[in-house]
């Protein structure tokens, strides 16, 4: 009996163990349905101790990831985040600051430019940040060429021994000193530098990786490249190393593609994304009146417009592409879609940078005059054409095809048959670039706060088939362009970019629409993000609580 007793009771024990263990692996089974990497997770970990994981919802994918081959904001968005520039911006100006470079001296005349270089700065791959690193990022873009590398010729004056390429060398004249030396001064070559473009990357990852280096991008940024779904989403993840103390505040960055401006709203709504782009105007109010939700307004530094391919009929006539300016209702354009958060744009440049011509006298609305110029072009019953709308919404356009639409109203009233036709927003930009569009709508937002980037870099023939898309060229403008990027002294800059905009005024390559004030939004756990005037944010002191 008593050993019966015994094993009784121990079976009881045994019983009411095997019942604890069950129940705890329930417990934990069902926490565990909160946890994971799926994208709707915003990270809103308080001293949980949980990953702090920021969802971005964005207009559009990236084109590539190796940010010297692109000229995209979509791209530059994700790139920000992972390389470094030798230079900085300010954190919400285009004033410029150290970087990977320390400090730099600039000759008396202009021509050489000697650059101290950060310490103790590795890439993501473990490699050393050096002197000769930044050798070889120049080497390899100025090896290059437009279609490969279109913002280094767009900014640099072109390539290799090129007689517009304004750099002729670039030395390291120390394992943390670099030496540029120019053909001729550059004003705005500084500023150049800290542009997205020219983020520093491993050259140790370029030669292995070669043409596939967009796909696997390796620098020394805030944070890691981890995946790309094309399409979908680009997932970014906190790097340990990283220069700055204490940054970035985040472990993990997901850049979730949404294209649909509803949809993108609604998932902020919802909490499935933490901060959305390319919000409407028309949803501002619907933002500001969410206690759970921020509204943030970008800096306006941009130019949404309508480019003509000039070296396409009937656009190679000037008197057509006067019409056009005078067809085209720009403020019914700017009170539909912008809510007025934009004001109607008369030049290429926005009226915050410096060289602005205020005096020059905007294309007015008027149908009549636009009749009259296409009858004196020898097209009284005007003709067919295909415009070319954005698929996806962009800072100075967050509507491209009711944009397109309204545009293909006011056509139709002088005649003008304009047929809408759209792609994939990476097709879109190529067709454009290869000269294939009639019209198209597209628009800029400045990289370094300069003249320069706006009027040579869209608008001079040495960028045609890079960033001139409309193919437009002017000898009289180029020359101004180039006494422009060469002076020194900022009044005499400004005058030359006054004359040059009245050239571009008369010869009417675009149809200027808007300047905007873009909008984000973001959840009110968001902490420190600050949206910059050139559209390309690092998130490195962004928090979420």
């Amino acid at each position: 009996m008593g050993n019966r007793k015994i094993f009784s009771l121990a079976f009881l024990l045994l019983l009411l163990t095997l019942l604890l263990f069950a129940c705890n692996n329930d417990d934990s089974a069902d926490s565990g349905t909160d946890t994971g990497t799926d994208s709707g997770d915003t990270g809103d970990s308080g001293d949980s101790g949980e990953e702090k994981v920021l969802v971005f919802g964005r207009g559009g994918d990236s084109v590539s990831l190796d940010p010297i081959t692109v000229t995209d904001g979509e791209s530059f968005k994700v790139t920000k985040n992972i390389f470094d520039t030798l230079i900085n911006f300010g954190e919400q100006d285009t004033e410029i600051e150290p970087g990977l470079a320390t400090d730099w001296e600039a000759a008396e005349d202009g021509l050489t430019y000697t650059l101290t270089l950060r310490e103790g700065v590795m890439f993501h791959d473990g490699t050393e940040f050096n002197a000769d690193a930044v050798v070889a990022n120049f080497e390899r873009w100025a090896g290059g060429d437009a279609d490969q590398f279109p913002y280094y010729g767009s900014m640099f004056g072109g390539f290799g021994d090129e007689d517009g390429h304004v750099i002729e060398s670039v030395t390291a004249t120390g394992d943390y000193e670099v030496e540029f030396k120019l053909k001729r001064p550059q004003a705005p070559f500084l500023k150049n530098l800290a542009m997205s473009p020219f983020g520093i990357a491993s050259p140790t990852a370029v030669e292995a990786a070669g043409d596939s280096f967009g796909d696997n991008p390796v620098g020394t940024g805030p944070f890691t490249f981890v995946d790309w779904s094309r399409n979908d989403s680009v997932t970014i993840e906190k790097f340990d190393d990283y220069w700055i103390e204490d940054e970035p505040k985040l472990d993990r960055v997901i850049f979730r593609s949404i294209p649909d401006n509803s949809a993108r709203l609604n998932a902020l709504l919802s909490g499935e994304i933490d901060l959305a782009d390319g919000i409407t105007p028309s949803d501002g109010a619907t933002i500001e009146g969410d206690d759970n939700l921020q509204l943030f307004e970008r800096p306006s530094m941009n130019v949404g417009y309508l480019g003509m391919t000039v070296t396409r009929e009937p656009f190679d006539d000037p008197l057509v592409r006067q019409a056009m300016n005078h067809a085209i209702d720009k403020q019914a354009i700017v009170d539909a879609f912008f809510e007025g958060r934009a004001e109607v744009a008369k030049n290429p440049i926005p009226p915050v940078i410096s060289g602005y011509n205020d005096n020059i006298e905007g294309y007015e609305y008027d149908p009549d005059r636009a009749r009259e110029l296409l009858a004196e072009a020898g097209l009284p019953d005007g003709f067919d054409m295909e415009l070319y709308a954005m698929p996806v919404p962009r800072p100075y356009m967050p509507d491209g095809q009711k944009v397109a639409e309204a545009i293909q109203s006011n056509l139709a009233d002088i005649g003008v048959n304009a047929e809408i036709v759209s792609f994939e927003w990476a097709t879109y930009l190529e067709k454009a670039a290869n000269g294939e569009a009639d019209a198209f709508l597209l628009g800029w937002t400045g990289d370094n706060g300069d003249a320069d980037n706006f009027l040579y870099v869209l608008l001079d023939q040495d960028n045609i088939g890079s960033n001139n898309y409309t193919y437009y060229e002017n000898q009289a403008l180029h020359d101004l362009l180039i006494a422009a990027q060469t002076e020194v002294d900022e009044d005499v800059r400004n005058d030359l970019y006054m004359q040059a905009q009245e050239i571009i005024h008369e010869d009417a390559p675009w149809v200027p629409l808007a300047h905007s004030t873009p909008l984000l939004a973001g959840g009110s756990n968001v902490v420190d993000f600050k949206p910059h005037p050139t559209g390309s944010d690092k998130l490195s002191a962004v928090d979420l609580e």
